[in-house]
């Protein structure tokens, strides 16, 4: 019965998961059928932020189609399993892509990688394609620059947190929910709930942030709506990772149980900032007017800022210690 029931889940699993990922696979799909045909990419045919979604769809894919056997194999460390696979996957896809594919701008006949094209994408606001400079006082490099490769690739910091963090959280609730239906073990029920609810919010933010990069101008100064969705995103970000560490540490020592997640949190909220710090050449967008917004000499995050990464990890520490509370009282 518990095999049945676990088949049916495996079945519905991928399904969802090749579901979620049409758009992204299809772009990936478009992408490589104009290589193989035409051996660029235009311009006008490129989908937006193809990197990193397509590479993690398909890492996240492959860790779900061998959940059956890292379960068999490794038993409750079946999602190390899982992991491993699915982040070696995403390293392996996103380096072809960035490497292999090549975008045409026909308007100048500039051909460039996919990374430097992406870097592009991202320097810029919507809209903004075509300028040959920019206008915004925290940009020191032109369309050109960027398009030639004149850039720190570490500005792919922020992509690469963004991902592992996607593919760790599903892959956890994926795994998770297998595990508990093999086992009936339900330990982690509420964890994984949680957890199930962070990366799905957080996917649509990241979703909406790739067609509308959260109503952003171009200048540094942002709009408060916009600075209420980056606020939401940096915090989700954190709390994604901090909910991920802390689903295997419920019913631990308080330090353990509760700290650790709230310091993961914490420490992933910051390393997001830093790769925003990076793309945008020493600064962060700025929030508001005052003292509260206004950059700390020498670590340029704002008071806001540290109150963002501060929430993130008190918001994922108030929670464990909830969830480790009532998992104290059942027992």
């Amino acid at each position: 019965m518990k095999n049945k029931r676990f088949g049916i889940y495996y079945l519905l699993s991928c399904i969802g998961v090749l579901i979620a990922s049409y758009y992204p696979l299809s772009m990936g799909v478009r992408v490589v059928t104009d290589m193989i045909v035409d051996g660029t990419v235009m311009k006008e045919n490129y989908p937006k932020y193809i990197i990193p979604y397509t590479p993690i769809s398909l890492a996240v894919l492959a860790g779900v189609l061998m959940m059956p056997l890292w379960i068999r194999l490794f038993k409750r460390f079946a999602l190390i399993g899982g992991s491993v696979l699915s982040i070696g996957a995403f390293a392996v896809l996103e380096a072809l892509f960035e490497q292999k594919i090549v975008v045409t701008t026909a308007e100048t006949e500039t051909v460039t990688k996919l990374e430097d094209w992406q870097m592009f994408m991202c320097a810029f606001p919507p809209g903004a394609f075509g300028e040959t400079e920019t206008t915004t006082t925290y940009r020191t490099q032109t369309a050109v620059d960027i398009l030639m490769g004149n850039y720190d690739p570490a500005f792919k910091l922020h992509f690469y947190v963004i991902s592992l963090v996607l593919i760790l959280s599903v892959l956890n609730c994926l795994y998770g929910f297998g595990q508990m239906i093999n086992s009936g073990e339900k330990k982690r029920f509420k964890s994984l709930v949680l957890q199930s609810v962070c990366s799905l919010t957080f996917l649509g933010l990241c979703i909406l942030a790739c067609f509308t990069a959260f109503w952003r101008d171009g200048s540094i100064r942002v709009s408060p709506l916009s600075a209420a969705l980056m606020t939401v995103f940096f915090i989700l970000l954190g709390m994604t990772a901090g909910v991920f560490a802390g689903s295997f540490l419920l019913e631990k020592r308080k330090f353990i149980s509760v700290w650790i997640p709230a310091i993961v949190s914490f420490a992933m909220t910051l390393l997001m900032y830093i790769g925003e710090m990076i793309l945008l050449n020493g600064h962060l967008y700025s929030f508001g007017d005052g003292f509260i917004f206004t950059g700390i000499p020498g670590i340029v995050l704002a008071p806001a800022d540290l109150l963002i990464i501060a929430a993130s990890g008190g918001i994922t520490a108030l929670i464990f210690t909830l969830l480790n509370r009532k998992s104290s009282k059942s027992n």
